[in-house]
């Protein structure tokens, strides 16, 4: 059986940013795979790493990554629709843009949509 373990994330501020996920959601860091281009977190199903951009070159995507425009878009579920409307002033405070407030999908998930402070659009779920 297949599972996702990580979905990176590349940043000009591994630690800003990593700080930003890890402080708002809790999230623990993993200091076993820390280094100078790579931070990750434990979000308890899976991780989230955070690349600086230098991995583009250690990874041999130089010229192949576009960085212009969304590329990605991170689902952060909690466990109420009361936690989604307490996050949403905390991640904004912490640095975050508020895209779209909270609200009911037509698929029935309670969301809010955001721009982490590096422009990455994230959202806080609480999928019913």
């Amino acid at each position: 059986m297949s599972t996702l373990s990580y979905v990176n994330v590349f940043a000009k501020d591994i630690e800003a940013l990593s700080g930003f996920y890890r402080d708002l959601f809790g999230f623990r860091e993993i200091p076993e795979i820390h280094s100078p281009i790579f931070r990750g977190l434990d979000t308890g199903r899976s991780c989230i790493g955070f690349n600086a951009l230098d991995a583009y070159e250690l990874l041999k995507l130089e010229d192949h990554a576009d960085t212009k425009g969304c590329k990605f878009l991170l689902n952060i579920d909690v466990d109420s629709k009361e936690e989604v409307d307490r996050f949403v002033p905390d991640a904004v405070a912490a640095g975050a843009i508020l895209i779209k407030e909270p609200y009911t999908t037509y698929y029935n998930w309670y969301q809010a949509v955001l721009l982490d402070p590096e422009g990455n659009v994230f959202r806080i779920n609480r999928m019913m």
